[in-house]
């Protein structure tokens, strides 16, 4: 049975950015995970240990967005990394990290990136 676990609107003040003032002053960055995996066994025995524990994930993400990069584009990919690395029964990831105000000279809410494997 092919499930899909979803964490959204994940918030997060980390350092990222091309520009050094950036990667020294910070911003908000919003992340939104979808992972489809095999929910048959979780659905039947009710065990924790039988599922993709979305709180560890949560965690992964949490440690992996406060390391510095300039690229949103590297972040997802080191995202994705360590979900795979750290839960078996994945089929399919995605992942949406969204930089809040960015600094580009014009009016806008937000600049997003998405990976999916």
């Amino acid at each position: 049975m092919t499930g899909y676990i979803e964490i959204e609107g994940m918030e997060f003040y980390a350092h990222h950015g091309c520009y050094e003032t950036e990667r020294i002053v910070g911003n908000k960055f919003l992340v939104d995970l979808t992972i489809e995996a095999d929910c048959t066994k979780a659905s039947e025995t009710d065990n924790i240990e039988d599922a993709v524990n979305y709180q560890k994930a949560y965690e992964l993400i949490k440690d992996e967005i406060q390391i510095k990069s300039h690229l949103l584009e590297n972040v997802c990919k080191r995202i994705l990394d360590r979900l795979y690395n750290n839960f078996t029964g994945i089929q399919k990831a995605k992942i949406k990290v969204s930089k809040l105000n960015p600094p580009m000279g014009g009016q806008m809410q937000k600049v997003s990136v998405t990976l999916e494997r």
